[in-house]
């Protein structure tokens, strides 16, 4: 009699760990901040210091929230995108030449975002305090917006393409799906997609 052999091994190959995609994606993090602040150093890009400070604070805070609402690991890219910020000042500050023209329009877009983060620090309810520190993030995002719209050549996209691959790759780790753990992660991965195609858009568009 003859029996049929069945494989006991998957057609396929199985899927990558998402904790091992997402540590490579925190490492592919590390290296775009690296090319960034090396591009501060060297002069070409000038970042804008009111986005990078509140970019700075307002993500340390939400890593705070988030851990209190029950976050696990999926918090490190939150927290990669306010440690980034921090070498990004520091570097800007040490050489003198490497930021931004500060204006009357910026130092609004900072004060109405430190705003919305006392307001998010002092909500009680954690739904509508990460909500407030969207808010404040976004506020400081558009003077570095509109740098990137009119003067791209000001920007390095590097630290924003791979805070869109860290921010992916800390979604597909999120055990409990409740709006204040993942809405940073989604809001990060939009905001770095806007501001990529400001850099990119006259190359895109083929615009002189």
């Amino acid at each position: 009699m003859r029996f049929l052999k069945f494989s006991v091994h998957p057609p396929y190959p199985p899927l990558p760990n998402p904790r091992n995609l997402f540590f490579f994606a925190v490492f592919v993090n590390f290296l775009g901040q690296f090319f960034y602040i090396r591009s501060v150093v060297w002069g070409g890009t000038k970042p804008n210091l009111v986005s990078w400070f509140i970019w700075m604070l307002a993500p340390f805070i939400g890593v705070f929230f988030q851990l209190k609402a029950g976050a696990g690991l999926s918090v490190l890219p939150v927290f990669m995108a306010g440690f980034g910020p921090l070498l990004v000042i520091i570097f800007s500050v040490l050489n003198k030449n490497s930021y931004w023209k500060l204006y009357t329009f910026d130092i609004y877009c900072g004060l109405f975002s430190f705003l919305s983060l006392v307001l998010y620090v002092f909500t009680h309810n954690l739904g509508i305090s990460i909500l407030f520190a969207i808010v404040s993030d976004g506020l400081a995002a558009v003077p570095t917006i509109i740098k990137s719209w009119k003067f791209p050549e000001t920007e390095s996209a590097s630290i924003y393409l791979t805070g869109i691959f860290s921010n992916i790759a800390g979604l597909f780790i999120i055990k409990n799906w409740i709006f204040s753990i993942y809405s940073f992660g989604i809001y990060f991965i939009l905001l770095n997609l806007i501001i990529v195609f400001c850099i990119y858009r006259k190359k895109i568009f083929k615009i002189h």
